[in-house]
C-alpha cells in the first residue's frame, strides 16, 4: 500500500521552499500579487510549526526592464547590472508582504565560494540558524552582481539543493510553473501524466524532464530533477508543484497529492562528503591507472601515489580534483592531501618513497577514502 503523502512529509521541521522566475516574474518585471499569495501560503504553512528558508529568483527579471533588455540579458555584465538593480526589489517586495502579516524577512546573498570554504560555510550556517531562532525567514539568492562562472551554483534549483545540508532542512519544496514531472512534455502531449511518487532518480526519469522554454528562467525540468537528486541522496525528501496556484502551498502541507514528491534516501551521504560531492568546486583532475581505478571503484580504497599516471590543472592541498581514468572519464571526486608540484614529484611512486621525494608527509594516500566520492558513469552524478 503506497505511504499518504501527507506520513511522507510529517517529519520535515525545518522546509526550503524554492521559488523560481517564472512563478514570481512576467515579461513586465516582478508580479507583485503573486508574490503576495505566496507569502500568504508560507505563513500559513509557518504557522503549522514549520521553520520555513526561501531561496528566491527574479532579481534579473525585476530589473531588466530598466536596462531596455528585453528577453534574456545577451552577456554576463547586463545579467549583473540587471541583478544590482532587480535584487533590491525583490527583497521589498517580500519585506512588505511578509511585514504586513507580522513577519520579518532577512536577504542572504551567496557564491558557491562561500560554500566551498569550509570556514564561510560555517558562517553562513550560523547566520541562517540565528535568524530562525529569532525568527525571522531567510531570503537566499546568488549574488548575481559579483558571481563569475567559476564560482556560480548554476541556477537556484542547484543553489536551493546545496542550501539544504546548510541549513539542516529535511524538506526541499521547489516551486515551479507546471503542476510537476510529467511522463512526456504536457505542452506537446495532451495525454502526459503527471508523476506523483518517485522512488529514485533514475535515467529513465531523467529523459522525462525536458529543457525550459520560458526566457525567465535559467532551468528547466532537467535542474529541478537533478536538484531534487542531490537533495534525495542527502536524505531530504524533495516535492515540485506548481507556485502560480493560490494555496498549492497550503494544500501540499495539508498532505493533499499534488506535485511529485521525490522520496528521500534511507541511508544519506555523509556531511562531510556531502560537501565534497556538491559544494567544493574541482580544480583540476588525476589520470588513473586501472588497477588505482578497480580499487576506487570496487574496493572502496584510498587513492595511492602509485596509481597516478598524469595530472591537469592547478591545485592545491586541501583542494578538490577529479579522479579519470586514463582516457578521462570521471570515476571519482576527492579531496587532496598534496598539492599540484607535490603530485608531480611523488606521482607513479610508492608511499614509503614519500618522505624521500619530497623530506616530508602528510598521508601515505593523496586521497583518503573518507575524502572520496563516487561519480556514476551516466552524466557524472556523484554517489556516495
Amino acid at each position: 500500500m503506497r505511504t499518504t503523502r501527507k506520513t511522507l512529509i510529517a517529519p520535515a521541521k525545518r522546509v526550503i521552499i524554492k521559488i523560481g522566475s517564472t512563478v514570481i516574474s512576467t515579461a513586465e518585471g516582478l508580479n507583485r500579487q503573486r508574490i503576495e499569495e505566496l507569502v500568504e501560503d508560507i505563513c500559513a504553512v509557518r504557522e503549522l510549526g514549520y521553520e520555513v528558508i526561501i531561496v528566491s529568483s527574479g532579481s534579473v527579471a525585476a530589473g531588466k526592464k530598466d536596462l531596455g533588455i528585453v528577453g534574456r540579458p545577451k552577456t554576463i555584465p547586463l545579467k549583473q547590472a540587471a541583478a544590482a538593480i532587480g535584487q533590491s526589489r525583490v527583497i521589498r517586495c517580500y519585506r512588505s508582504a511578509f511585514r504586513h502579516r507580522g513577519g520579518n524577512v532577512a536577504q542572504i546573498l551567496l557564491t558557491r565560494d562561500d560554500l566551498s570554504n569550509r570556514r564561510r560555510y560555517l558562517n553562513a550556517r550560523n547566520t541562517l540558524m540565528t535568524l530562525l531562532e529569532y525568527d525571522v525567514v531567510p531570503i537566499i539568492n546568488e549574488n548575481d552582481t559579483v558571481v563569475v562562472d567559476e564560482i556560480r551554483f548554476g541556477d537556484n534549483d542547484n543553489l536551493s539543493a546545496m542550501v539544504t545540508p546548510l541549513a539542516e532542512a529535511n524538506l526541499l519544496v521547489i516551486l515551479s510553473d507546471v503542476d510537476g514531472l510529467y511522463d512526456s512534455d504536457p505542452r506537446n502531449n495532451p495525454d502526459a501524466r503527471l508523476i506523483h511518487e518517485v522512488e529514485r532518480i533514475d535515467d529513465n526519469i531523467k529523459q522525462m524532464a525536458g529543457i525550459s522554454s520560458n526566457e525567465l528562467g535559467t532551468g528547466g525540468m532537467y535542474t529541478k530533477i537533478r536538484a531534487a537528486q542531490r537533495a534525495t541522496m542527502n536524505g531530504v525528501g524533495t516535492a515540485i508543484i506548481n507556485g502560480t496556484k493560490p494555496g498549492n502551498l497550503q494544500r501540499f502541507f495539508a498532505g493533499e497529492d499534488i506535485g511529485t514528491y521525490f522520496i528521500p534516501n534511507i541511508a544519506p551521504m555523509a556531511a562531510k562528503k556531502q560537501w565534497i560531492a556538491f559544494t567544493k568546486k574541482p580544480r583540476g583532475k588525476l589520470f588513473l591507472d586501472g588497477g588505482a581505478v578497480n580499487a576506487i571503484v570496487n574496493h572502496g580504497s584510498s587513492l595511492l601515489p602509485s596509481g597516478i599516471k598524469g595530472v591537469d590543472g592547478g591545485f592545491d592541498r586541501g583542494d578538490a580534483v577529479r579522479l579519470c581514468d586514463i582516457d578521462g572519464n570521471e570515476i571519482a571526486k576527492g579531496v587532496t592531501n598534496y598539492s599540484l608540484a607535490e603530485v608531480l614529484k611523488i606521482m607513479g611512486k610508492s608511499s614509503n618513497q614519500i618522505v624521500d621525494i619530497l623530506g616530508y608527509k602528510y598521508s601515505d594516500a593523496v586521497i583518503h577514502r573518507d575524502d572520496l566520492v563516487l561519480s556514476s558513469s551516466d552524466d557524472n552524478e556523484l554517489t556516495s
